[in-house]
């Protein structure tokens, strides 16, 4: 059994790039997503990779596309005003159908806003990440173990289905250590026969661009695109249930918040009141079949979130008026308690006549 370190989860993150054969790294200093970038700087030209820092967020996410065009296994990070700046070079990263991996490790906002966690960008992230017809995976780790996990799953959708792939964390998670067994590096190659190349190549030169002028060939392209993204609705969900079996009440929530909502849950039961919890791990595509297996035997299910109510419409939009769907949450950085989530479970217990 490989050795486990304590690690805080922006360098664990980063180290588990490294091993994941992260062949490049561009990005730009924003809190709280720092350390992973600092990290970088360090290990990546020891491990013969190549770490630049941009001018901006937006010269660092068009240098991914360069690299990715090229073939190169590389990423970026940035927090969540970065993250609206690397916005159009994202949405020309999908275009060109180009695979990478790209992290966000959010804090309070709009504007500004603080540097203490949120999970406010879920919309950003699932919704209008870049301009037109488009949207990338995205995955929500919860733990800083499952930081060190998701980066090479991350890299390997991206190159499977040729597409952005988002890890989502809060700044809690980014900023919080635990101990962490980091994977065996990788030494497996993926070939690229689509990447730029020249004439000493022996094949066939390629151009990689997102500009279509006829509209039939641009709507083709949007048409086999969402067809990808259809394969992956099929076979890339990946969720974490507890004690879902005989819920009553379903917890849906997902990075920090549902380790708080796990702990509420116990609390719950221990109340006589039959909570469960759902947590998406990848939150595009969002986990319909989890949420829809658990209409027939629950009475209410509750989004706890770390905003004003995001993800609340993505359960909503599964479960379609079967039963009630609440949300909890708190902006600005401040983090749900357990308490205050089993309040909350009381309470749908209460209106149904439960007498909690």
């Amino acid at each position: 059994m490989a050795e486990k370190v304590l690690m805080k989860g922006n360098e664990a993150l980063a180290e588990a790039a490294l091993r994941a054969g992260c062949e490049a790294y561009f990005g730009y200093p924003i809190t709280p997503q720092n350390e992973l970038a600092a990290y970088m700087s360090k290990r990546m030209p020891q491990e013969g990779g190549v770490y630049l820092q941009a001018e901006s967020e937006i010269g660092a996410i068009n240098m991914i596309y360069g690299a990715a065009g090229a073939g190169a296994r590389c990423m970026t990070s940035t927090s969540s005003p970065g993250m609206s700046l690397k916005a159009e070079g994202i949405s020309y990263i999908a275009g060109a159908d180009l695979p990478c991996v790209i992290v966000n490790v959010q804090r309070g906002g709009p504007g500004l806003g603080g540097i203490q966690p949120s999970q406010a960008d879920y919309w950003q992230a699932t919704r209008a990440t870049g301009h037109g017809d488009f949207h990338p995976v995205v995955l929500a780790p919860s733990t800083v173990q499952e930081m060190a996990s998701s980066i090479n799953e991350a890299f390997d959708l991206a190159d499977e289905y040729r597409t952005p792939v988002i890890i989502l964390i809060d700044g809690l998670l980014g900023q919080m250590m635990e101990p962490v067994e980091l994977p065996e590096k990788t030494t497996a190659t993926v070939a690229k026969p689509w990447a730029v190349n020249t004439d000493q190549t022996g094949r066939e030169r390629n151009v990689i661009n997102s500009l279509h002028l006829d509209p039939y060939e641009l709507a083709e392209s949007n048409v086999e695109r969402f067809e990808r993204y259809e394969l992956i609705k099929k076979n890339e969900q990946r969720v974490d249930e507890y004690r879902v079996d005989d819920a009553e009440y379903v917890i849906v929530a997902f990075g920090a918040c549902a380790r708080v909502a796990r702990t509420a849950v116990d609390k719950a039961r221990e109340a006589g009141i039959k909570a469960g919890l759902i947590r998406p791990i990848t939150l595009v595509p969002f986990p319909e079949d989890a949420i829809e297996a658990a209409i027939p035997h629950t009475s209410a299910f509750l989004s706890v979130e770390m905003n004003m109510g995001q993800m609340v419409e993505d359960v909503r939009l599964v479960v379609s008026g079967r039963v009630p769907v609440e949300f909890f949450g708190h902006a600005g950085g401040v983090i749900p308690t357990p308490s205050e989530i089993l309040d909350q479970l009381k309470a749908l217990d209460a209106s149904k006549g439960g007498g909690a």
